[in-house]
Formats: C-alpha cells, sequence, structure tokens
C-alpha cells in the first residue's frame, strides 16, 4: 500500500509541483490549500507525513502543528515544514513545536521527497526499536511514552528521538553535530543551539531524572544516571 503524504500549501503550483515528485518516488499526495481542508481530512482519516506551509491564509502554520502535537490521536504523524520564513527563531520555533523537519523556499523537490524518505525511515526504526530503562527512566517507543520515577512525562517528537538516541547508547558522548545527524538528518536549519534548546526542556520535563542528562563541557552530551 502506498503511504500518504498530505501537502498544506496556499500556492496551486507548489501544491501540484511537490506532488509530481512524491508521486514519481511511489507516494499518493493529497493537497490542501488552507488549514481548514487539513483538518476535516484528519477527523476521519492519517496521512503518514504532513508537509505543512507556515504562511497559510486562514491559520498560521505553527497553530497547526500545535494542535496536532496537542492530539492524542495525531501527534505521531511526522510533520515537515515547508515555508518562506528562515530565521533562526522560526526554526528554532518550529521544532519546538514537535516538527520532524524545516524546509525553506526556494527548495529542490527532489531533497524535499529525500528528506520525507529520511523522515518516514526515522519513525520506522524508531517504532521498531524496544523499550529501554536507565535507572529511574523508562522509554517506550513502540507506545511512544516515556516515565519518569513512574511519573508520565509528555514530550514532543523531537525531545523523545534526542532522549531515545542518547538512552540507547548509555554513556557515549554526542557532540551536538552528531545529534543533528542522528536526530534530523543534514538539515542546515537545525543549528547547535536548537540541540541545547532540546535538551535544556528535555532536562526539565524528566524533573529529577533530568540530572541523567550529562553535559560534557566543550564536546556534547551523554546519558548517565
Amino acid at each position: 500500500m502506498k503511504r500518504v503524504i498530505a501537502v498544506v500549501e496556499d500556492e496551486p503550483d507548489i501544491i501540484d509541483l511537490v506532488c509530481l515528485h512524491l508521486k514519481e518516488a511511489g507516494f499518493e499526495c493529497l493537497g490542501f490549500s488552507c488549514a481548514e481542508g487539513l483538518l476535516k481530512y484528519l477527523e476521519n482519516s492519517l496521512p503518514d507525513l504532513v508537509i505543512l506551509d507556515l504562511m497559510l491564509p486562514d491559520m498560521d502554520g505553527l497553530d497547526v502543528c500545535r494542535f496536532m502535537k496537542g492530539s492524542e490521536r495525531l501527534k505521531k504523524i511526522p510533520i515537515i515544514m515547508l515555508t518562506a520564513r528562515d530565521t533562526e527563531t522560526d526554526r528554532v520555533l518550529g521544532l519546538e513545536l514537535g516538527a520532524d523537519d524545516y524546509v525553506t523556499k526556494p527548495f529542490s523537490p527532489r531533497e524535499l521527497v529525500a528528506r520525507v524518505k529520511a523522515v518516514l525511515r526515522r519513525v520506522d526504526n524508531h517504532g521498531k526499536s524496544a523499550g529501554v530503562k536507565v535507572g529511574d527512566l523508562e522509554i517506550d517507543e513502540e507506545k511512544f511514552e516515556v516515565y519518569a520515577a513512574n511519573r508520565r512525562v509528555d514530550l514532543t517528537v523531537a525531545e523523545f528521538r534526542l532522549l531515545s538516541t542518547l538512552a540507547k547508547r548509555l554513556g557515549k558522548v554526542f557532540s551536538r553535530e552528531a545529534l543533528i545527524r542522528e536526530i534530523w538528518g543534514n538539515d542546515k536549519a537545525v543549528t547547535e543551539r536548537s540541540v541545547d534548546v532540546h535538551i535544556k526542556k528535555l532536562r526539565d520535563k524528566l524533573g529529577e531524572c533530568g540530572s541523567y542528562i550529562k553535559t560534557v563541557r566543550g564536546v556534547g552530551y551523554k546519558l548517565e544516571p
């Protein structure tokens, strides 16, 4: 069965261009010119991935992302933001809200398709992994759940993957650059500062277990109880 990609974009030419390349790559593609169209579709169906423009006529794309990641039913759907907003603040905010990738316009359709495939591979790989227990920290990748001292912790997709990556190679020191490659691929929109922001939020959410994430000065981070 073909995997379904929803493209939310107010410019018909861009929808046509993206869908053409996605279909050539073997995907089924659905185009929506506004947020309302996507949200109505999501009431009854779940795509495998959403490519989301931020400047939509009826709703800010960041609010669409925030809504999806706040929904128990929709939060696991990966999101790639496709937008003309190219400031570091916009990129960091998008990734903090749980976007899996951030692509700025103008863009290469072939590169966008490659990013779609990369995100779906990461989702598949994480879905197949076994659970991990580190001290009082439990990570269930199949259920996308994290418990810290028996307390359930709600994480964004990026935070979850960051924690899982550190936990599966306990004690290994990851540079910020290595974490970016591991979690976001070769995305130039994700900076080392973005990693620091995710780590801080992750530590805060984990409470006492947040101390498991150690900073190795001048190098990066590791997980160690």
